[in-house]
């Protein structure tokens, strides 16, 4: 007997909540629940949009598909990202990802080990700091 789970193609894309993005970002899971405790979700922000700072209790991997963006590690300078590049994110660092002013940004969003939580939301990324990603 088989222990592999073959998933339909998702059901929906929903805007991400305005409580832990700035502008518009949509959300597609390709992944959700299953047996190896993972999440995949394929997450697209509208140029300038940003999620907020966050963490994830298990680590979180980022593989860029399209488009252009920023990682930010809080206390460190933002890395511009592109299509191709991946981040490796250990658990429990503060952080925050999203689009450049002039371009979309899609990612896919890999978290592992779910069962210890997703994500733990904080504040905004104020303007100003997104601003000094530019620079």
């Amino acid at each position: 007997m088989s222990t592999s789970t073959i998933s339909p193609a998702p059901a929906s894309t929903k805007r991400g909540p305005a409580e832990n993005f700035i502008g518009t970002v949509w959300v597609t899971m390709l992944a959700g629940n299953n047996p190896t405790d993972c999440t995949v979700a394929d997450v697209t922000f509208e140029p300038g949009a940003r999620n907020n700072w966050h963490s994830h209790p298990a680590g979180q991997l980022l593989v860029v598909t399209a488009g252009a963006g920023y990682y930010q590690e809080k206390g460190e300078p933002a890395q511009r990202l592109r299509a191709g590049d991946t981040v490796s994110i250990a658990p429990n660092v503060v952080h925050w990802h999203g689009a450049t002013a002039d371009s979309i940004f899609t990612h896919l969003a890999i978290n592992p080990n779910v069962g210890q939580g997703a994500a733990n939301w904080l504040e905004p990324v104020t303007d100003e700091q997104y601003r000094a990603a530019h620079e």
